[in-house]
């Protein structure tokens, strides 16, 4: 293992590396949040890519190709969807916005007071999000080193939490188009090909497993609606997804870098379940779906390839990690604590804004450490995360884009309605259902349309300063955070 291991050392360092490069970028709120909004497209795509395509997508993803066969591809395929959807519908206009955070497009939109309540679940979400990727360096450094958990997620979360914390998203945009690379011929060029062929081919695979592996519905018509419900949908509103597409260089770059992201995301949930149907000819008894990626790799693969794939999948983690503990960070300073206080405009001498925003990198990151190392049902936490994110701001964001009758107290009702049923279904139903988010997601948008028509229509200027900045006449203003409107 000598040689996977100079890999694998040779990756973290280069993350490392890129991280200080990041530093010396990162001069403004706007390059250390947003990489200046200049990422040209291929930039823009392959990061986009990285960042939806984590260890859930990698690992999880054959495991469910192990366990279903082909039809394990759809939970990848619908977070592909949700990409592709968010791209050509809704990025551009959202870009345009020059925000930094979903709560500020709410304020902006209804004219303020929406703010800290939607950014609580908006920072419940992003960090589940970054918990459920850190705890993936387990699984991934006990393959390379037989390692404790504990250690692994500590080197793991460490390594993001440095290169993330130096240089903000631009260290996080090059580690991506790095991850992008390594997770492509990882995966795709090279632990694909290999995977089929050493399971005997497409015909030998089918005649050794059951028809229903090859059925493109074999998962169940319910668990595919509950995908799309759940991570098409989420895939729409999340922070650390925007946070991206605030990234990009103009419309174009957000729309068409987007769908070619969405596409490739496609090809890599069909690729993840096609790996899993191998593994499951080559090894049909293994104790759990989720170690099929980790043992065909440590069995299969020859010396130096296996460093790459294992890599590849680390990639896949640290991109999805490094996103959320960003958008994380972003949250927690811009939408719940600078509103807190009160902070107002100031000048760039009284108020340090990329430090201020550094230390909460810090700060989260160290919370997503402690936090990852105290849970262990990985599962459950990331359904948590989903459900409250989809019920709780699925209506207010999509109204507030699509609906211009849509008032602020709806709004509030709708986030309010949705999170409360939400986490009450889930305490009555059992987490893993499928219920409480199709009964919160109905009830959010019955309070959502039920409150808005009942209470005064938007001021007629803050629609007229949304249509504005919709349509990108407004410059992006020289200091933030947003005003806190009382």
């Amino acid at each position: 293992m000598a040689v996977d291991y100079a890999v694998i050392v040779v990756y973290l360092a280069g993350m490392l590396a890129m991280g200080w490069w990041g530093m010396r970028r990162a001069k403004s709120k706007s390059e250390f949040l947003v990489a200046g909004r200049r990422l040209g497209p291929v930039m823009y795509s392959g990061t986009m890519a990285a960042i939806v395509l984590g260890g859930a997508s990698t690992i999880g993803g054959v495991g469910l190709g192990y366990q279903y066969g082909l039809s394990g591809a759809w939970m990848v395929f619908t977070i592909g969807l949700g990409l592709l959807a968010l791209s050509v519908f809704f990025s551009a206009r959202i870009a345009r916005l020059k925000v930094y955070t979903v709560s500020e497009m709410l304020d902006l939109r209804y004219g303020g007071r929406a703010g800290v309540i939607s950014g609580v679940v908006m920072w419940a979400y992003t960090l589940m999000l970054a918990v459920t990727s850190t705890i993936a360096y387990a699984t991934i450094f006990d393959v390379l080193f037989d390692m404790n958990r504990t250690l692994a997620i500590v080197l793991g979360g460490s390594i993001v939490v440095a290169y993330s914390t130096l240089g903000g998203m631009w260290s996080i945009t090059l580690t991506d188009m790095v991850q992008f690379v390594v997770k492509t011929v990882g995966v795709l060029l090279l632990l694909l090909p290999i995977a089929v062929v050493k399971a005997g081919g497409f015909s030998e695979m089918k005649a050794k497993l059951p028809t229903e592996y090859f059925d493109p519905l074999g998962i169940g018509g319910e668990t595919i609606f509950t995908y799309v419900l759940i991570y098409t949908f989420g895939m729409l509103i999340g922070q650390d997804i925007w946070q991206r597409v605030f990234t990009a260089r103009g419309d174009r770059t957000a729309k068409w870098g987007g769908t070619v992201a969405g596409t490739y995301c496609l090809v890599y949930a069909v690729a993840g379940a096609v790996i899993g149907t191998a593994a499951k000819v080559m090894y049909p008894k293994l104790p759990s779906a989720d170690t099929a990626f980790a043992t065909i790799v440590k069995d299969e693969l020859p010396v130096g390839v296996r460093g790459l794939v294992l890599a590849a999948a680390l990639a896949a983690v640290m991109s999805t990690s490094s996103g959320a503990l960003i958008a994380c960070a972003t949250v927690a300073n811009n939408d719940i604590w600078s509103r807190l206080r009160g902070v107002v405009k100031r000048d760039a001498e009284e108020h340090d804004e990329v430090k201020g925003n550094r230390v909460f990198i810090l700060v989260m990151g160290i919370a997503v450490i402690c936090t990852a190392i105290a849970l262990n049902n990985v599962v459950e936490a990331l359904t948590v995360a989903y459900n409250l994110l989809v019920a709780g701001l699925l209506v207010p964001i999509l109204g507030g884009l699509l609906w211009k009758r849509g008032t602020v107290h709806g709004a509030l009702a709708s986030v309010v309605v949705g999170g409360v049923a939400v986490i009450a279904l889930m305490a009555s139903y059992g987490i893993l259902a499928n219920e409480p988010v199709y009964y919160g997601l109905l009830l959010s948008l019955a309070a959502y349309v039920i409150v808005s028509l009942a209470t005064p229509a938007t001021d007629a200027a803050v629609l007229a300063a949304w249509r504005e900045r919709l349509a990108g006449r407004v410059a992006e203003p020289m200091s933030e955070p947003v005003p806190v409107h009382q």
